[in-house]
This record gives structure tokens, sequence and C-alpha cells, in this order.
């Protein structure tokens, strides 16, 4: 290759020669003209930048377009901006402090001075947005020096771009401009603001300035835009929808757990109906995992500091966990994770390459700290049970090994009725973070990216998304109303057995290392279980339902009879119950449809004489009369093959 040239690795891992200097546009107008158009940034071994940075290196490289992640982050990141500069428009007298792109949209932290902004304000703030972006500005970068930086925002009096400034490198520093509008950032941005077409500010908050009770309150102004305004009306729809879904109303108004302030912040308690629904899900996957040859383990809730030292998550992931406890001169800690655990259970005893693959499994309890106000329902808490496994399994298993990893995981969110986009997180260009053989790096990544083709998976590469001990795969699942969610996950591991020592003698008599992959298919069972309640609007599956069937007798009279079905389906393992109030049938049955109670039984005098039971279905109503006999086969037909719910 000439020493003008460059080596550009693309997503599918394919390589192109460009001259150095050429720039992501021009990579993107080489591979095709549409995607020159629908580009919004580039991603250059992991770091996001502009669409016309020249490129003068070798590089790993993604196209970014709206469908991407890092698409999403420069178009957001821009509309930030954008707000900023109709701010800027409105308010003159403003002042700003910062403003990222979020998961879901922007925010901007501004001072206002003495003047109020409420919430109907925003409609003003958002009409001059768009009037500015249809001006189709481009957003200019320039490298400014730290002393010119200070005195174009000492000049305005800005106080808080002043204390980023100096925080700052002189050297690093850039600005961009956009119209009438120059910010302090790093970028990158969107090629002009005409590509964005819609937005919605949908909320005010406060916020101190860097997190500081003691510095002053900003206000701050939370929106989310689109390139179409058919998006936005989409997005809009969907927030509505999520609303009537939200797990923390459901999950109350169902029963499933609740939070008590005596007990503590962010430390669910499962009440009866939420235990058998989590119960029911951790024996599903406890018998898929017999199954598949796994065995399974307990270990205690705190472990010797010692423990978390050598696998590196103290003091590294220092801010995460709970402070040491002092136990007889010696320091224990809320377990943050089950893996150490388990390659001591690995220690325990000599191996042989006969012994693995070794899979050990458990439903392990672990303790991080999350601040108060990031805490959410089941979503975001300090205690928390992940489905952990750890493979430990020799080099020339663990092709087999990661096939038999995402076999399971696919076959998990295919019972939920979860559609699953798969990305295989890859290392860059950056040794440094990154631990264990290069060589062992390259044959993982090789034989991960093997096994995606051969199961015929549409995936995506994302290179420096790798964690730091290894290669993974992240199965990010969609739900009923296309959200999307991070969930299970497959790592393969070379630090740790280097970290704990781990061996097993091998055919050759000899001490080798094992490879070890970390995989848990639900991750958090309370995060997993606030996503199904929301996946499903608290609508479960039968098989999942924590109350399965109610009996309704229309009288009195009846109570024996019913009685004798709810203990025919109790033999069965049926999760039923009676309503045997003297209250009207139908407010019996208005009162399972609350519960979403999937079936209720509805048995009077002509289904008693007949041995027969009436039948609705939540959110179908009446479906016929049925023998007891031909109704009991069917249920339990339907529960063994965990059918999903029909529209």
């Amino acid at each position: 290759m000439s020493e003008q040239h460059i080596t550009i690795t693309l997503p599918d891992q394919s390589k192109r020669e460009y001259p150095k200097g050429t720039t992501g546009y021009q990579i993107a107008e080489s591979i095709s003209s549409g995607l020159a158009r629908a580009a919004l940034s580039i991603t250059v071994n992991g770091d996001i930048i502009d669409l016309d940075h020249v490129i003068n290196e070798d590089a790993t490289i993604a196209i970014n377009t709206w469908d991407t992640e890092d698409g999403k982050y420069t178009f957001w990141h821009s509309s930030a901006h954008i707000l900023a500069e109709a701010i800027q428009e409105l308010y003159p007298e403003a002042k700003f402090g910062i403003g990222p792109p979020i998961e879901s949209g922007f925010y901007y932290d501004i001072d206002f001075g003495d003047k109020s902004i409420t919430q109907d304000d925003l409609a003003q703030i958002e009409k001059k947005f768009i009037e500015l972006a249809r001006n189709k500005n481009t957003f200019d970068r320039r490298e400014i020096t730290q002393q010119e930086a200070l005195e174009f925002y000492k000049d305005k009096g800005n106080e808080y771009k002043v204390d980023l400034i100096e925080g700052l490198e002189d050297g690093s520093i850039t600005f961009y401009t956009q119209g009438s509008f120059t910010d302090l950032c790093r970028g990158p941005h969107i090629p002009n603001t005409g590509i964005v077409k819609a937005i919605k500010l949908t909320s005010l908050a406060g916020a101190y300035w860097r997190g500081d009770n003691n510095s002053k309150q900003l206000t701050r102004i939370y929106g989310i835009s689109f390139p179409k305004q058919k998006m936005l009306e989409e997005h809009l729809a969907m927030v509505e929808e999520a609303k009537k879904r939200d797990h923390r109303k459901l999950g109350k108004e169902l029963g499933i757990y609740m939070i008590d302030k005596m007990i503590g912040s962010g430390l669910p308690v499962w009440l009866p109906k939420g235990t058998r629904l989590r119960r029911t899900l951790e024996q599903f996957l406890r018998d898929e995992q017999f199954e598949r040859g796994y065995q399974e383990v307990i270990t205690p809730h705190i472990g010797s500091l010692e423990l978390y030292k050598t696998s590196g998550h103290y003091p590294y992931y220092k801010d995460s966990q709970y402070d040491p406890i002092e136990v007889d001169d010696e320091e224990y800690m809320l377990k943050p994770m089950n893996c150490p655990h388990h390659h001591r259970i690995y220690s325990n005893e000599m191996r042989s390459y006969r012994d693995l693959p070794l899979r050990l499994a458990e439903f392990g309890t672990v303790y991080r700290y999350e601040q108060s106000g990031e805490l959410s329902g089941l979503s975001r808490v300090r205690g928390f049970t992940q489905d952990d496994a750890h493979i430990y399994c020799t080099h020339d298993q663990l092709k087999q090994e990661i096939k038999h990893t995402i076999d399971l995981t696919n076959y998990v969110f295919d019972t939920f009725g979860m559609p699953v986009d798969i990305r295989l997180s890859f290392r860059d260009e950056n040794d440094e973070k990154y631990g264990g053989e290069m060589e062992y790096w390259e044959r993982a990544q090789s034989e991960i990216q093997e096994v995606a083709d051969e199961m015929g998976l549409d995936y995506t590469i994302a290179p420096g998304e790798a964690s730091f001990y290894g290669p993974k795969i992240d199965f990010i699942i969609r739900d009923a109303i296309g959200r999307k969610w991070q969930l299970g996950t497959v790592q393969v591991d070379y630090v740790m057995p280097e970290r704990f020592d781990l061996t097993y003698v091998g055919s050759d008599n000899d001490k080798h290392r094992p490879v070890i992959i970390h995989r848990a298919p639900f991750g958090s069972m309370e995060r997993f279980t606030s996503i199904l309640i929301e996946h499903f609007a608290g609508n479960f599956p039968l098989w999942l339902s924590p109350e399965q069937i109610r009996v309704l007798p229309i009288s009195d009279d009846q109570n024996e009879y019913a009685q004798k079905c709810v203990e025919a389906f109790k033999e069965k393992g049926v999760r039923i119950t009676l309503d045997d109030r003297s209250e009207q049938i139908g407010g019996k049955i208005r009162d399972a449809e609350t519960d979403k109670v999937p079936y209720m039984l509805i048995v009077g005098a002509k289904e008693q004489e007949a041995g027969t039971v009436s039948v609705r279905r939540h959110r179908k109503g009446d479906i016929g009369t049925f023998t007891f006999s031909d109704f009991l086969s069917d249920t339990l037909k339907e529960i063994e093959q965990k059918r999903l719910p029909e529209d």
C-alpha cells in the first residue's frame, strides 16, 4: 500500500483503500449516494466525529445514520445547540451551562436570571427552534486557545462556561458555531440544521450546576427531535402508550412489588403475586439450564474485600459499591458481582480437560449503589438478582459454547415474543484499556463472528464496545411498542483466569488456562420483570400470570361445585382462585378483568348440572361453554406450550 493511502475497515470487516485526508462524507459517498445523503457523522476507532473531519491513518469506521445509536447521538447533540440558539434569540440574557444528548433526546441547563420559564413557554421556544433549523446553517468547528475561550465567555458574563474551560487543557478546546450561536463543544454535529424537521420540548426540571446543592439551580429543558414530523407523532403516541404500561403504576395495581422507605430506597419487596411471577421466570430458566448441562450454585451476599481486589472490581468500581464492612479485623463487602465467587468455586478442586465445559449458574443477589435520583421502580434499584452463569471451557470448546449461549438467549426472548437485535462488541485500536493477550482477542472475535455467520444471525459490529477482559455479544430486545432494551450479554473473558490463576490439566498432562464465558439472558430479575410488565401491559401469558384462573360462582349454591373445579386445577399445579363473595356476577367479572386474570370460569346452576364451565377470556369476553375435562386439558396444553396472548 502507498504511503499516501490508508486502509479503512468497515462494520462488516471488509477493507477499502482511500487517499490520506479522505473525509467521512467522501467514504460514505464512495459506498452509495443514498448513504451519503443519510449520513450524520462517522465513528472512527470508537470516537464519533464530524463527517467533514479528515482521516489520515488506518482506521475502523462506521457511517452513522439516524438508524444507528451514534447517529441519534449526533442528531440530538446538534438539536441541543439549536435549542440554545432559540433560547438566545428569545432570552438574550440567558447563560448556558451544558447541553448533552441523552438516551432519548437531549437537554440544556440554562440560567435565565430573574426570568421564570414555565411549561407554557415551551411552545414558543419550539416554534423558534424550527424557524432556525430551516435556515440549514452548518455547524462550523474551530480550534481555540484556552485564553481566547476564557475571554469569549468572560465578555458574556457566563461563569458556567468559564468554569468548564478552566478545567480543560490548552490545545484541546473547540468551538462550534451555527447561525448566530457559538458554543464550547468538542462535537460532533450533523452537516446542517435543516436535517432536524421536528421538535418536542418534553419537560422542565431544576438542576444544580455540577450537581452541587450549594451552587445555583439552573433550569433544565428536556427535548427530543426527529428528521421527520411523522416520527415525532409516532414517538408521542408511543409515549402515551408507555404511560399506560408504566411498571411502577401496574406493579402497584397488580400487587407485584412494593418499595418501602423503612426498608430502604431502591430495595424492592416482592409481594405474593410478584413472587409467583418471579419464581415462574426462575423455574423456566432453571429447567432450560438443567437440560443444557448447567449446575446451579448458591453464594453468599457478602464477600471478603480481598476477593474483589483480586477480581479488579475494587477499587475500580468503588463509586458504585457500598463501603467495606469491618468484621473481626477483616473487611467484607456487599456482593457487587457473582463472578468472583464462581471463580473460587472453580478453584475448589483440580480440574481436568474432561471436566470442561463446566457451566455454573446462580440466581445471585448483588448490591450496587445508585444515587437516589436515579432510582426507578424495579428498573433502577440498589439490590437485584442476576441470572448469572459462568462457563469454563477450553479454547477448542469456545465456539460451540458461544453457540449454546446464543441459542439459549434467543430461545428465552422468543418465548416472550421479543424480537432481538444482535451487536458484536469488539475492541478498537486502543490497546491500553484491554487486558489479555492480543492473539486470544483476535481468535475470540473471529470465532464470535464465525458463530454469528454460521447461525445466520443478523448483527452489527461495534468497535470499542468490548469489555476490558474480552469481546462480547449484546442482545437488544424490542418490546411490544417498539422500545429497545439491552438485556442479555455473552462475554468472553481472558482476564479473570489470569487474575484468579485458573487452570485445568490438559490431555498433555500440562496446566492450561480455561476461557470464561459470562452470560445472563434476563440480566437482572428486577429490570427484566419491569420490562415484561410493560411489554405485556400487565396482560401476562397464561403460563406466566401470577393468577391464571379465577372461578366465579353465580350464587352461593354453586360454591361447592366451584371448589371442586379449583381443587382439580390445583392438583395439576395451576394457579387458580375462587371468588365466593356474595356479590353480583357482573362485579366479580369486573374485578377479575381489573386484576388481568387470563381466564374466568363462570359456574351457575346450568354448568353445575351439566359438569361444564362458561369461560371468559381477559380482554376478549365470553369464549363459550366447555366440558370441565376439555377445558382442563386445553389449559394445561396452553401452559405447557407457553403460548403468547392473542391480540
